[in-house]
């Protein structure tokens, strides 16, 4: 305990509190010794990181509770890795730095269960480079994560669906080695169609609004 908390740049009365909150995991045992790892020594630094950007030692409690009870990559990657978007890793603290404010236990949680994040060990996986790199940046336009995340799990769900209605056209119609290489013509059409249809409701008057003062 004396060394890492040496090594950590804190006292071992701090390192005695973290432990007794459960913000570190507890040593590993041999006997009467108690054995710290670098598993322990970066958990510290990432409380050390999150105690500086303004998160307090109850938020960073939560956080880990929320941390450890979701899923790990195994559980989330479970049918094979995506075969077109590009997990990223990250530390808990990079995390935050990409959603400043934001990275509560509630939208923690609610990207766990989604599947978008899943544990490794004391990394975060983001599923997706892509969707990580837009939901920042709506949060950054000003849009709460926990809107993002909800706005995710419904577009998840017509996804599916799209998924479903194209997988099967295309099994039906095409060899069976070429309904993988066939994919982009079906993404193709989801893309234009949205388009179209955000250009439909981008361009509707509203039902009501103010009415405009005429001149007299």
């Amino acid at each position: 305990m004396e060394e890492l908390a040496e090594e950590a740049g804190i006292t071992v009365r701090t390192l005695r509190f973290y432990r007794e909150r459960g913000l570190i995991p507890p040593p590993r045992r041999e006997g009467r010794i108690a054995w710290y790892d670098e598993h322990h020594l970066a958990r510290l630094r990432t409380i050390a990181a999150l105690l500086e950007r303004g998160h307090t030692l109850n938020g960073i409690a939560d956080l880990a509770t929320a941390f450890e009870s979701g899923r790990d990559v195994g559980d989330v990657l479970g049918l094979g890795a995506p075969t077109e978007e590009e997990p990223v890793r990250l530390t808990p603290q990079e995390l935050a730095d990409y959603f400043e404010g934001e990275v509560t236990p509630e939208n923690l949680a609610a990207a766990l269960d989604l599947g978008y994040l899943a544990t490794d060990g004391d990394e975060i996986v983001h599923i997706s480079r892509r969707l990580l790199d837009v939901s920042s940046a709506l949060v950054r336009e000003g849009v709460p994560l926990a809107t993002v995340l909800d706005a995710g799990r419904r577009v998840r769900d017509h996804a599916d669906a799209l998924a479903e209605l194209f997988v099967g056209i295309l099994r039906a119609h095409a060899p069976k080695d070429e309904v993988d290489r066939l994919r982009p013509l079906a993404k193709s059409v989801v893309d234009a169609e949205l388009s179209m249809a955000m250009d439909r409701h981008l361009h509707q008057l509203p039902e009501s609004g103010p009415t405009e003062a005429r001149p007299h």
